[in-house]
């Protein structure tokens, strides 16, 4: 923040410019990535309108393209490597969005391959960057626009290097509040509310039972799932991870469960609703994700690591399955002296999900035991 000869206010950190461009993102218009002399007009195809998008075709005379990231490239064509490009002159918005994430409304999990493409450059990669920090498909209509640039005077323009600077971003928390909530089956337990990051979201850290911080602190991290935590999905095991996790660190003395907002491993509930379309028509959940151009998984814990420190946390004892939680940990500077297993109930809809997270994901499950014992 700057102050002016008019003593008004700017607020113009690189923080604030990226959350400006995610906001425009969201809002379906498109936001200009500048690099040297470079200009790149990107509009998010998971948010733009139809008009939108014919508009944008019609102010870059034709000359745009469809980014697709590495895992959708692979989806479409088998054997490719890397993010690919591919010209969009002629293609309308519904052809557009059937390359960009098929359209399994219609029962079509695999789009047509596109018969001409190039290998995208690396600012079309930033903004796909931007999207995924959108909570957006990292689909993204491009176009460079150095001969156009009157017809885009009025959209947000960020420099490509201020995106690293969301990294930084994302370390930055405040305790806002502290009070006790009484739990059922759990007794008294006390709610910490923390501030911060991109879009100064608020995460929660859930302290049950009377730790000793001055031991290492029997913790979870838990990231957010609406149909799981909230509804009981039998899709997967989030929601008797939730109640298991803090029946756990109840049993033990006390700790503290870490409740992140990043749903859909990261990638937030509109694509996770897409993913599950996919994997009604039989595609595993990491396929699905691929399908829709994400990796296996996009959770960040910055927020974890900075909310632990603000705790005066700084050796655990952490109950998950996950080992990038332990190397998150580790990396971040909280020192984990042991992990202890969580699991949940078993069912014939979640049973392939945690062979999935299993095989695939590298989770440390043992699916034949948890199986034996139902």
């Amino acid at each position: 923040m700057t102050s002016s000869d008019d003593h008004g206010f700017h607020f113009a950190s690189p923080a604030m410019q990226v959350e400006r461009a995610v906001a425009e993102l969201r809002f379906g218009r498109p936001v200009i990535l500048r690099d040297g002399s470079r200009r790149l007009a990107a509009l998010a195809l998971d948010s733009a309108a139809p008009s939108i998008y014919d508009q944008f075709a019609a102010a870059v005379e034709g000359k745009h393209s469809l980014f697709l990231t590495e895992h959708r490239a692979a989806r479409l064509l088998p054997g490719a490597c890397g993010d690919i490009s591919v010209p969009l002159e002629g293609l309308s918005f519904a052809e557009a969005s059937r390359l960009a994430y098929g359209l399994q409304a219609q029962a079509q999990a695999q789009a047509q391959a596109p018969m001409r493409w190039r290998e995208a450059d690396t600012l079309m990669g930033a903004s796909a960057e931007l999207a995924q920090l959108a909570l957006l498909l990292p689909a993204m209509v491009c176009a460079d626009i150095n001969n156009f640039d009157s017809r885009f005077a009025a959209c947000c323009t960020l420099e490509r290097s201020l995106l690293a600077t969301a990294g930084t971003a994302r370390q930055r928390f405040d305790m806002v509040v502290r009070t006790r909530v009484p739990l059922r089956d759990l007794g008294d337990a006390e709610f910490v509310v923390f501030r911060g990051g991109l879009a100064q979201k608020d995460q929660i850290a859930i302290v049950v039972g009377q730790p000793d911080f001055n031991a290492p602190v029997p913790i979870r991290i838990h990231s957010s799932c609406i149909t799981g935590d909230l509804c009981g999905s039998l899709k997967c095991d989030c929601g008797d991870q939730l109640r298991n996790g803090l029946a756990s660190i109840k049993a033990v003395g006390g700790g503290v469960l870490l409740y992140l907002d990043q749903e859909g491993r990261g990638t937030g509930i509109g694509a996770k609703m897409r993913a599950y379309g996919y994997q009604h028509l039989g595609l595993d959940t990491i396929d699905a994700d691929a399908e829709l151009g994400f990796g296996s998984d996009h959770r960040r814990y910055e927020a974890a690591m900075a909310m632990l420190r603000l705790l005066g946390i700084a050796k655990v004892v952490i109950f998950t399955n996950n080992p990038a939680k332990i190397a998150a940990l580790s990396e971040g500077g909280i020192e984990v002296d042991s992990r202890v297993a969580l699991t949940g109930e078993v069912t014939v809809e979640n049973a392939g999900y945690l062979q999935t997270k299993k095989m695939r994901a590298g989770h440390m499950l043992d699916i034949e035991a948890l199986l034996a014992a139902e």
